[in-house]
């Protein structure tokens, strides 16, 4: 029995990168992003209910500059899931199937993410250089 060459489903190398594959794929990158971002949320916890010093060395590598990029990362990521998830919720209700509407709220999300990335990052270094 010979086995008869068949081809393979068209995969990236054939179709080009359009919004909604984009955001798609950013959208499960960002999932699991969160789920390690979230373990930084237990070291965090852990630190702080070790005592002082533990807390101290925490706030120490969180201010450093990897420190400071990982939480970057964490928070885009977290904005950007939050609003694609909202994204999807309408599409189960059957809201924004319409292709017009799929770009424009994907351009939204891309929009808000960024905005709302930059807006909490400003609020918390104001606050933080306040104090």
């Amino acid at each position: 029995m010979a086995t008869q060459s068949r081809p393979l489903s068209p995969h990236l190398q054939v179709y080009k990168p359009q919004l909604t594959s984009v955001m798609s794929i950013l959208h499960r990158i960002t999932g699991v992003v969160n789920a390690f971002g979230f373990l930084l949320v237990a070291v965090w916890l852990l630190a702080l209910a070790a005592g002082e010093p533990a807390y101290a060395a925490f706030l120490a590598c969180a201010a450093s500059l990897p420190g400071q990029l990982l939480l970057f990362a964490f928070s885009a990521s977290l904005v950007y899931h939050l609003l694609n998830g909202v994204r999807h919720l309408f599409w189960d209700a059957g809201c924004g199937f319409a292709i017009p509407q799929v770009y424009r709220s994907g351009y939204t999300v891309i929009v808000l993410a960024l905005l709302l990335t930059g807006l909490l990052w400003y609020l918390g270094l104001s606050v933080g250089g306040a104090a």
